[in-house]
């Protein structure tokens, strides 16, 4: 299983380090967010982790969202209910929720499928950042905080028109960015491909905190950290 080195599993629990996901977001996800270094103060998992998880255990369903409740730190011990669910909660032992996951339609448990779609979604994550959140500033002229650019997954969700897919390729459609005083919300519509054929399409939200007005050499810094940062965990 090509998760198998990004998770402890006991029964049901499933238990993420902060080692473990860092490297799986720099790795796999190719996501260099500060936010999942393991010495990060407010170090949190990658929800596209949580996302590949949560396929990887109950498979994937042809129409699906996700919405994240809260920031999962370092080692903490979640539920997976032991079935497949039309609302799955993901929560921790004290019963606090960090996911919720509804699904609907067909559920295909081809493993190479899941893998497929999931490496091709979670890569997405890794080119937000430069092909969609920058540009989205510069067209507002407004930025977050340079020195702790903070930026939060809200929810994503999906419909697939067809499982006959042996590889997938995402093309993001459109993007947009709603700010409400210091709050920016950004939406993300994107399409499905598979040789060419669209097989579904999706959205992802995110919230941007912190905003403040767009300065050029800030922007230029940040997206020198950026690439550096993405050359230092290829």
């Amino acid at each position: 299983m090509y998760l198998e080195s990004y998770f402890s599993k006991n029964d049901n629990l499933i238990t993420v380090s902060a080692e473990q996901a860092s490297v799986f977001a720099k790795k796999v996800a190719g996501d260099v967010n500060p936010i999942h270094d393991v010495d990060a103060k407010r170090f949190c998992v990658p929800g596209d982790l949580l996302f590949a998880l949560v396929l990887e255990e109950y498979g994937l369903s042809s129409s699906m969202e996700f919405k994240f409740r809260g920031m999962v730190g370092d080692g903490v011990d979640l539920v997976f209910p032991n079935a497949q669910q039309d609302v799955l909660e993901i929560k921790d032992t004290k019963d606090k929720t960090y996911l919720s996951a509804q699904s609907a339609g067909v559920i295909c448990q081809d493993k190479a499928k899941i893998e497929a779609f999931v490496r091709t979604y979670v890569s997405f994550s890794g080119l937000n950042f430069t092909h969609a959140l920058l540009p989205l500033m510069e067209k507002h002229q407004v930025m977050v905080n340079p020195a702790r650019p903070l930026v939060m997954y809200e929810s994503m969700s999906f419909e697939l028109h067809s499982f006959d897919f042996d590889s997938v390729e995402l093309e993001l459609s459109e993007h947009e960015l709603l700010i409400d005083g210091k709050r920016g919300n950004v939406t993300l519509n994107f399409e499905f491909y598979s040789h060419g054929k669209q097989i579904g399409t999706g959205k992802k939200t995110l919230v941007m905190s912190g905003l403040r007005e767009y300065q050029e050499e800030a922007i230029a810094g940040m997206r020198e950290l950026y690439e550096s940062r993405k050359l230092k965990f290829a």
